[in-house]
């Protein structure tokens, strides 16, 4: 059985749905694909903290819990767990509304990952300061 969730109630940093090419011929969507959308979802609050560039430099975790189909709108949401002097850690959570049925939506996959900030040369720099 399907765990079905509701969409959280908080912005969310990317909205997408997967086109065939993005898939294997069965319709399912490549795992790297949703990782490149993770990553991307993920540096939307990294780059805000950072005021900035940032650069992936970890993927401390990351779990598919259902598989995502061609036509599933799929939301993720980008959350900052942890910042360090020049770093910035982020969960990501990815929720699909299967097109078929409007009331269902599944978590599909949950990730961590840690961004550094970089300075014009690609190299490390310290965040700002918060007001």
């Amino acid at each position: 059985m399907t765990d079905l969730f509701q969409l959280p109630q908080k912005p969310c940093a990317l909205r997408v749905m997967p086109q065939p090419a993005d898939a294997n011929i069965h319709g399912d969507v490549f795992g790297g694909w949703i990782m490149a959308q993770v990553d991307i979802a993920g540096s939307i609050p990294a780059s805000r903290r950072a005021n900035g560039r940032v650069a992936t430099i970890a993927v401390n975790s990351f779990l598919f819990k259902q598989p995502v189909f061609v036509g599933d709108l799929l939301s993720f949401y980008a959350d900052i767990v942890k910042t360090g002097n020049t770093s910035i850690t982020v969960s990501v959570e990815v929720y699909a509304q299967r097109m078929s049925l409007a009331q269902d939506i599944v978590k599909v996959t949950e990730a961590t990952l840690t961004y550094v900030a970089t300075d014009s040369d690609r190299r490390p720099r310290a965040l700002p300061a918060l007001d």
